[in-house]
């Protein structure tokens, strides 16, 4: 279900006047380039499935030799398999395979508004599979754009472009094993074009992400 909302836009500006709020993301900052955010409608989860419930006792680990380990370059099209947890209450293993990473047009940024303008978007497409078993309805995942060489955008975007770039929930059938779904990941840039798709979840991930290149 797609929710309509305020578009909210944020820049490391003085306020304006115009609902601007300064941000500071440490982990898509680019030295000496500015991190505006933006936020436009998003994909809702239903109320009943909150990841705030306590955690989940059918929530299994695996063994590392069986994810792919932080770090790991690979190519578009190829498969990882990786630790997930969402919220409090989802943990398991999903495999992810990037499928595309899209270029847009800087006029599929209009419901940002104006304060877009200059930014291209790019449109990460992937298929998640539940390769755990354990319960992932209703949960979501995200990767990060990042130009060549893994370097940030210095842009954050909240949201997706709807008929463009869906950001999908997992189904509520995502509890099995091979259960899976396609979505996708909107990030945009002023600069360089955008190579590279991230998944940095997790600690480990975090400081050493898994990355798929163009």
């Amino acid at each position: 279900m797609i929710r309509k909302g305020r578009i909210v836009f944020a820049v490391a500006l003085t306020a304006l006047g115009l609902g601007l709020t300064a941000c500071n993301d440490g982990e898509d900052e680019a030295t000496g380039q500015e991190s505006p955010s933006a936020s436009a409608p998003a994909s809702s989860a239903p109320s009943s499935e909150s990841p705030s419930a306590e955690p989940s006792d059918d929530a299994s680990a695996v063994p590392s030799g069986d994810v792919t380990a932080p770090g790991t370059k690979l190519k578009v099209g190829d498969r990882a398999v990786l630790p997930f947890t969402y919220g409090t209450s989802k943990k398991g293993t999903v495999a992810v395979t990037v499928t595309a990473i899209e270029k847009g047009t800087e006029a599929d940024m209009a419901p940002f508004g104006e304060k877009a303008k200059g930014m291209t978007p790019y449109y990460i497409r992937m298929k998640v599979e539940n390769v755990g078993g354990t319960d992932l309805s209703y949960s979501s995942l995200r990767l990060r754009g990042k130009l060549a060489g893994g370097a940030p955008t210095g842009v954050i975007l909240i949201g997706d472009l709807p008929g463009k770039c869906d950001s999908e929930t997992a189904p509520r059938d995502f509890t099995t094993k091979g259960a899976s779904y396609e979505t996708c990941s909107l990030s945009a840039t002023k600069t360089d074009p955008i190579a590279v798709a991230a998944f940095e979840e997790g600690d480990a991930y975090s400081d050493s992400p898994v990355l798929w290149t163009s």
